[in-house]
């Protein structure tokens, strides 16, 4: 069920008729936003609903056991880790894995087609579960480390889990933040339903306006590098990509909170304005929040984190930013996007003390263009495409942009860096920042953005972020 879509609209209004009846009470509660998102999500495929039962039910048992048997913790740890990352592998990582037989096999003259002749070697990804799936271990290993105490609800617990604003592409909720929510109800303010309708109407303009229509460009540019290999739209690309995902991503993500706002919920800002980073650090503080948190948290930190010299934290950022892009997907793209960052996070390191010399503005140049770098590997289907349009963007290759075919493209791109200009200008100027924030001039552009997504809006993709 697609945020930006009439079936999504139905469901809305329905679920927000029924909730201020049925949040009264704690059982009530929990099972109507249970009932409801497991609607929400069985929408695509209701037999995915039995893989998010079966990994909340593991977590479920295991929270308890942890809670009455202490000294089973680390059994049960284990067995819930195994349970939860082994349906993340089978589901995601099973085509890669048959792939790599088959081109081991290849070398010994044996032809196999696994994915034709074994069922489980070609099977559908379930959309969001790797957010789900992050969620629900954090659940188990916050209980392990004595930070959480379990639910003994069950229904309490799938509340938690299965919260559908949020439930297919983030943020990534700790329990430790949700479990606490849900346990009361707090009717929403005015105030706070007005604050979560500008979210969400912003997030569908991001996403129906912005993201839509640069994904034209984007698109057709992939799929044909040759078709203008100059230097000037290769640069046009990258640049409309970056906006792309970065307004397909935080929109999806304001439309959750504005959401969970009109529940009387609070989510964390997951995206903030990371491209006004004036390093790659700060752009890691800023892009998927709670993502970056989720590995500092329970990988970068366990495995040692910065406790053991610079060289040994290096090296386990190195591993955090590789899992990063093999959680992304098993094409070699992206571990290169992953290896990318850590690349030039190793750089900006060791480089600080004249790194942070540099002037600002040109700093959020170096980083913005490193930002580009990566993405080129994160969007290509493949490294040579990759390395085609690397060298297409490095090489002065005359050429001009094809402003027939891809005008309002191009239109939309200058409306991106507009947007964004006008946050960092009310960031560096009070006058401008007071204007913004004046509530006729909120009405003014809430009014502005809904007009543009019914009459402006892209032609409909699904949010990038469903396929991870």
């Amino acid at each position: 069920m697609l945020f930006n879509s009439l079936t999504f609209l139905i469901f809305a209004l329905g679920f927000f008729s029924l909730w201020p009846l049925m949040a009264r009470k704690n059982l009530s509660r929990w099972v109507f936003l249970t009932t409801a998102s497991f609607v929400f999500y069985g929408w695509w495929d209701w037999r995915f609903l039995f893989l998010i039962l079966f990994s909340g039910l593991v977590d479920y048992v295991a929270g308890l056991g942890m809670s009455r048997y202490p000294g089973q913790k680390r059994f049960l740890l284990i067995l819930s880790l195994i349970a939860n990352l082994g349906s993340l592998a089978v589901f995601k990582y099973s085509g890669w894995l048959a792939r790599a037989i088959e081109q081991l096999a290849g070398f010994g003259g044996l032809e196999l087609q696994l994915e034709q002749q074994i069922p489980a070697f070609a099977l559908i990804l379930p959309v969001g579960i790797s957010f789900y799936t992050f969620q629900s271990m954090s659940y188990t290993l916050d209980i392990y480390r004595g930070r959480l105490k379990p639910t003994r609800n069950l229904f309490h617990f799938f509340a938690y889990l299965s919260l559908f604003p949020q439930l297919v592409a983030g943020p990534i909720i700790r329990a430790r933040d949700l479990l606490d929510q849900l346990q009361t109800h707090t009717p929403p303010t005015a105030q706070r339903r007005w604050h979560g309708f500008r979210l969400i109407v912003t997030g569908l303009f991001q996403k129906m306006v912005l993201a839509d229509h640069l994904g034209v460009v984007v698109n057709h540019a992939f799929k044909d590098l040759s078709h203008n290999p100059s230097t000037l739209f290769s640069w046009v690309v990258m640049v409309s990509f970056a906006f792309q995902i970065y307004f397909d991503f935080a929109g999806y993500s304001q439309i959750a909170r504005g959401l969970a706002k009109w529940m009387g919920l609070q989510f964390k800002m997951n995206f903030n304005h990371p491209y006004l980073s004036c390093s790659l650090r700060e752009f890691w503080t800023r892009w998927h929040i709670s993502l970056s948190q989720w590995f500092r948290d329970y990988l970068y930190i366990p495995i040692g984190g910065n406790r053991h010299g610079p060289a040994r934290a290096v090296f386990h950022m190195w591993v955090v930013m590789l899992v990063s892009g093999i959680w992304h997907g098993t094409n070699a793209t992206y571990l290169m996007w992953g290896a990318c960052h850590a690349l030039f996070l190793m750089i900006e390191r060791f480089c600080w003390s004249w790194y942070k010399k540099v002037p600002a503005l040109l700093r959020h140049g170096m980083v913005f263009v490193q930002i580009l770098i990566a993405w080129v590997f994160f969007r290509a289907e493949t490294m040579e495409q990759a390395w085609t349009l690397l060298f297409q963007m490095f090489t002065l290759t005359p050429g001009a942009l094809n402003s027939d075919s891809f005008y309002n493209a191009y239109f939309f791109l200058c409306l991106s860096v507009m947007f964004e200009g006008l946050y960092a200008a009310g960031r560096t100027f009070r006058s401008v920042r007071n204007v913004l924030r004046n509530p006729w001039v909120e009405a003014v552009e809430v009014g502005l953005f809904l007009a543009a997504c019914v009459y402006f809006r892209g032609p409909e993709q699904a949010f990038i972020y469903f396929q991870f």
